[in-house]
């Protein structure tokens, strides 16, 4: 049920971004959850793979470059799915800065308190 929820509110992200930032753009709501999907999938299996075939430039930036990591993997999901566009890597960035962000704010709201 959680998952389901997250799902949802990383959607909901993805579409409150698309309206804030021009360089953005999500053709439905159900378009945002399957970016949702597809991002959290990318995270998964593919953003280990270029974190490791990147360390030593990660290191030398202090892990700076961690942030064009996100933005590669955000690109790649604007490439999978028909009605998600991002224009350049540099909107690319600024949607991967403000959706963790937006993310961190919304997911708060699932915290227990135990």
């Amino acid at each position: 049920m959680k998952l389901i929820l997250r799902l949802l509110l990383n959607a909901l992200a993805v579409v409150i971004l698309s309206y804030v930032l021009p360089g953005v753009g999500v053709d439905s709501m159900m378009t945002a959850i399957i970016v949702a999907i597809v991002l959290s999938v990318l995270n998964f299996l593919v953003k280990p793979i270029l974190v490791i075939l990147t360390l030593p430039i990660t290191i030398v930036t202090l892990g700076l470059f961690l942030l064009i990591i996100n933005a590669i993997i955000i690109l790649i999901a604007a490439n999978l799915i028909d009605g998600f566009q991002v224009t350049s890597i540099w909107w690319a960035l600024i949607f991967s800065l403000l959706l963790s962000f937006l993310q961190s704010i919304l997911h708060s709201v699932l915290k227990e308190d135990v």
